[in-house]
Formats: structure tokens, C-alpha cells, sequence
């Protein structure tokens, strides 16, 4: 194992002794006395659902949770900016700053990208960042059989080639054609930058990428140290104080992160309205309003603005497969009680705009569909079902908080036109198997689109024959507009074919996006700082104890 003292490995960490919080319990971190109050005032809690389970974020199966913890443990050569609204803060996809890279420069023909590294930005253990590094890690995105691949592909970047060292601390990346996602797709937890001359040490011919020691090792230098790591129970972050790649170049606030999985959402409002914890994202939509009227707690609301909920139909199953049907059914639906009953009315509806053409290149925007029950009948006589259908609605176990409601609400608006509408609740890894299969008719999805860019949101979710293309719609046009916009440069070409696209998916009706429902963030009153990321993770960096 490394011996170098500021890189976590998994011998180190599971001796560590942190104060008296070590393997304790949320409550017992500190004791009365001043040095226990400064402790705790310097100490963010964080309860979660889910688990840490990877300390790579690139690594296949690696949960949410650890995309979060990937953005504090390790830099990228770029980051979003943030920005404000209505008294939310966000990520600003329009805005990307350098975060390792102190400078990035764009070519004229926005062919090329170059990257000036930050003088004196050092890991972990100390050593200087070097272009070498940077150049490892960008080949290891593409090459090793991870998340990355896949993912940073959409900005056109698939091959070592593309990298190239310039000289001290200078980077090229090198496109074929001006791709508007490739800075995006270095600013992603799934690019991270690692000390190479670590990672290398522990690489094996079998594993060249040390993907295996990296699970539970970390060779990062960003603004957080992993001082311990249980998966599955409890990870514990240091400061590193030498970090000075954040927009300011300021430290963060907390000196120590606490993340303990806590399985039950009732146990972590508990906590928190105690003051045994500051922070959960992840709380049932039941339970907000009880706990913000109680006034022990701090909500901040944010809708996920590169988020949806949609209803599928399945456009290779009849009778599914004819629009006139998707759009009857579209219109039978009853959004307004389903935004009630599901989400308690928190979020940002996607139904009830009133337009032919789309408006404008947004997406997610309101698209146009409202109940309309004489709409729906007619609809279905002109599909051929005058009399109407049978078929089933299903939905994740997982997700019976808010499906249920909405199940009951769908199955008694079809009966009025004459679907008979069987309810399937499926355990989540059968439900996965069978919308990929296509065996299921209708059911309840979400996405989010790490970048919401309008063309990579329609490639993804009405394009292809891949997973996250839900419905499994074909439709040349829309084929053909999105792959031109993706490397269109003229703004106003750009936004003209946005808005057809949106056009068809909403005439054609593949999925009935639904809405945006909010990230409820309920902390300690005297947290600020937090902002809403595109991960749907927290950055511990934003945060500060007022």
C-alpha cells in the first residue's frame, strides 16, 4: 500500500481515529467544552439514503452518491459556474471557469482546447500536478472500461490521441469537428484528474488504469482528504489545506465532512430537527411540509432543472406504436391531481402549455398537453378503439411514494374512455430488465441530463436504440436534426432546430414529460452556501455554517 501521508488508502483509513467520532454514532461526535463546540461548528453532517460505494466515481456501478463524493475528493481541469435565482442557487451550464486549469483558451475554429494548469497546484501527497498527469487521466476517461467512456463520447472525446502534453503545465485537447459538449464533458464528475505516478504503482498488466486499487485508495488533489471510508456506513473527509482551485481560491468553510448512510428517511428528518445532523437531500415529498412548519429546520427548494418525471408509452408495442393512441391517452391524463397527489404540488410542472410550434429552444419545457377527455375519445376512434383498450401501468417499486398516488389516479381517468388500466408495482431490478427489454406497455421513468443542453437532452431520451431512450421512438428527422445540432455553430441555426425537435417529440408523443420535481434540501437553519448541482449531489465546497 502507499505510504505517502496525505493519500488515503483503505489500511490507513480503517485506522484512523477521528476524535471521538470514529465508529460513533451521529450524536456522540462531541462533547461539552469549547474545543467540542469549535469541533462541531467546523463539522458538516451529512445523513444519506444511499451509499458511498466506490471512492471512484468512474467506476461501474458506482452510486449517486459517490458522484458527490468524486467532486470533493478529486478536481477536474474545468467546473460550472453557479448563479442565482429567486433566491435558489444553481449550476450555470453557460458559464465554465478553469478549476485545475488556471487558464483555458479556445481555438477561433473551436477545434482545439488548451489548458493552462495552476502554478504550484499539488495532490494530495504533496507533489507537483504535471501535464503528464493531466494526460493519464484523460487517456484513462477514454480507455479504461468505466463510466467515463461513454459519457465524455458526447463531446466528441474517444481517443488518447486527442491529448496532447505542450510543455510545463499545458495541455491540448484536440476535436475533429466543434463539438458544443466537449469543455461540458471536462467539468463532469466522470473526469476526474489523478496523481498518475500514485495511480501507476498500484496498475497491473491485468489492470493498467488501476481501476481495482483505486476502488477504495484515492490518488486526488482535490479539496477534500478521505480520512476514513466504510462502504455502505460512514466516510469521513479532512480539509486539505493546500487546496486552492475553487473560484476565489479560498478554502471551503468545514474543516470535516461526516456522510453516514442512514436508510430511513424518518430517522434522518429526526436528526436533523434535533441538531444531530445538518444536512439531507433526499427526504420523502410526504414529510417536507410537516418538518418546514415545525420551524426546527431550513428548506431549500430547488426544482431539478435538468431533471424530469415522465410517462412512457412503449412505441414498439401496440397499440402504443400509433401516435394517435400515445396522444388520446396524453390527453385522458389528470396532471394537475397527479401533481398533487405525487409531489404535493412541489416542483415545476411540465404540462399545460398552449402552443403548436415550441416557443422556444428550453428543454425541459412546458410542452402542450392538458386533460381534454372529448380530445381523448376522439383521438382513440381515429386510432381505431372506439370502444377503448386494455394495458398496464408500471413502476418501480422504489418509487411507490409518488407512483402509487399517481397510479390510482391514471387507472380511474382512462376507465372514462375506456382503458382498462392493470397496475404492475415491480421490484426495482425486475422493472430495470424490463423497460431495457421493452416489455413493459406504460410506466413511470425519470432522467436527468447531466448537461442540459437541448440537443443532448433529445439525443439522449428520443434517439437510438440505447437505454435511456425509454420509449424506444424512431423518427428520421429528429435523427437527423439532432446530430447537425450538436455541431452547429450559428446560434440562431441552433435554436431553430431546437424548437423543431421539441415540435415533434410533443406532436408525436413518445413520453408525457410530467414535470421537475424539486430537490428538497432540509438542513440546520444555520447552513448556507447551498446550491443545486447537475449530479444532484451535494458540493461540500459551497457550504458554510453561518
Amino acid at each position: 500500500m502507499n505510504s505517502h501521508p496525505w493519500a488515503f488508502t483503505r489500511r490507513r483509513g480503517l485506522k484512523a481515529v477521528f476524535a471521538t467520532a470514529a465508529g460513533a454514532a451521529l450524536g456522540s461526535l462531541a462533547g461539552p467544552g469549547p474545543a467540542a463546540a469549535q469541533s462541531r461548528a467546523q463539522t458538516l453532517r451529512h445523513v444519506l439514503a444511499g451509499t458511498m460505494n466506490t471512492l471512484d466515481p468512474t467506476m461501474p456501478g458506482a452510486t449517486r452518491e459517490s458522484f458527490g463524493l468524486g467532486m470533493a475528493v478529486y478536481d477536474r481541469l474545468a467546473s460550472f459556474g453557479q448563479k442565482e435565482a429567486d433566491g435558489l442557487r444553481t449550476f450555470d451550464f453557460a458559464n465554465i471557469r478553469g478549476e485545475l486549469a488556471e487558464r483555458i483558451d479556445r481555438s477561433a475554429d473551436g477545434r482545439t482546447l488548451t489548458f493552462h494548469l495552476r502554478k504550484g497546484a499539488t495532490w494530495h501527497d504533496g507533489s507537483p500536478v504535471t501535464a503528464a498527469d493531466v494526460k493519464w487521466s484523460l487517456d484513462r476517461a477514454v480507455s479504461a472500461k468505466s463510466l467515463s467512456a461513454a459519457q465524455v463520447a458526447s463531446g466528441s472525446l474517444a481517443r488518447p490521441e486527442q491529448f496532447k502534453v505542450l510543455g510545463d503545465g499545458v495541455v491540448e485537447v484536440g476535436l475533429e469537428r466543434p463539438d458544443r459538449l466537449a469543455l461540458a464533458n471536462l467539468a463532469i464528475p466522470l473526469s476526474p484528474m489523478f496523481n498518475s505516478t500514485l495511480a501507476r504503482k498500484h496498475a497491473t498488466a491485468d489492470d493498467p488504469w488501476a481501476q481495482n486499487w483505486l476502488k477504495e485508495n484515492t490518488a486526488g488533489g482535490g479539496a477534500y482528504v478521505v480520512e476514513q471510508y466504510k462502504p455502505g456506513q460512514q466516510t469521513i473527509l479532512r480539509r486539505n489545506e493546500a487546496w486552492k482551485n475553487g473560484p476565489d481560491g479560498k478554502l471551503p468553510f468545514f474543516l470535516r465532512i461526516i456522510a453516514q448512510t442512514v436508510p430511513e428517511a424518518a430517522t434522518r428528518a429526526n436528526l436533523i430537527e434535533r441538531g444531530d445532523a445538518d444536512l439531507a437531500i433526499d427526504l420523502q415529498a410526504s414529510d417536507i411540509e410537516a418538518l418546514r412548519s415545525r420551524g426546527k429546520v431550513k428548506l431549500v427548494a430547488t426544482p431539478q432543472i435538468n431533471g424530469f418525471n415522465s410517462l412512457v408509452f412503449n412505441t414498439r408495442m401496440a397499440p402504443f406504436d400509433n401516435p394517435k393512441v400515445r396522444r388520446a391517452v396524453a390527453a385522458a391524463l389528470p396532471y394537475q391531481a397527479m401533481f398533487e397527489a405525487a409531489l404535493f404540488n412541489r416542483g415545476r410542472p411540465l404540462f399545460g402549455a398552449d402552443w403548436s410550434e415550441a416557443p422556444s429552444e428550453d428543454f425541459p419545457q412546458r410542452l402542450p398537453f392538458r386533460t381534454d377527455a372529448a380530445k381523448a375519445k376522439a383521438l382513440l376512434a381515429e386510432a381505431g378503439h372506439p370502444s377503448g383498450f386494455s394495458t398496464s401501468f408500471s413502476f418501480s417499486a422504489g418509487a411507490a411514494a409518488t407512483a402509487e398516488p399517481m397510479a390510482a389516479l391514471i387507472k380511474e381517468a382512462l376507465a372514462k374512455i375506456g382503458v382498462e388500466v392493470a397496475i404492475q408495482k415491480l421490484p426495482p431490478a425486475q422493472m430495470t430488465t424490463m423497460e431495457v427489454e421493452r416489455r413493459v406497455p406504460f410506466f413511470l421513468a425519470a432522467g436527468t441530463a447531466w448537461l442540459p443542453a437541448p440537443d443532448y437532452f433529445l439525443r439522449t431520451y428520443f434517439t437510438a436504440d440505447q437505454r435511456w431512450n425509454f420509449s424506444g421512438y424512431q423518427n428520421d428527422e429528429l435523427n437527423g436534426l439532432v446530430q447537425a445540432a450538436r455541431f452547429e455553430t450559428d446560434a440562431a441555426k441552433y435554436a431553430q432546430a431546437c424548437r423543431r425537435m421539441i415540435t415533434i417529440v410533443a406532436e408525436d408523443a413518445p413520453m408525457v414529460m410530467v414535470w421537475q420535481p424539486n430537490q428538497d434540501a432540509v438542513m440546520a437553519p444555520a447552513i448556507e452556501g447551498y446550491t443545486y448541482w447537475f449530479h444532484g449531489q451535494v458540493d461540500y465546497r459551497d457550504l458554510r455554517r453561518a
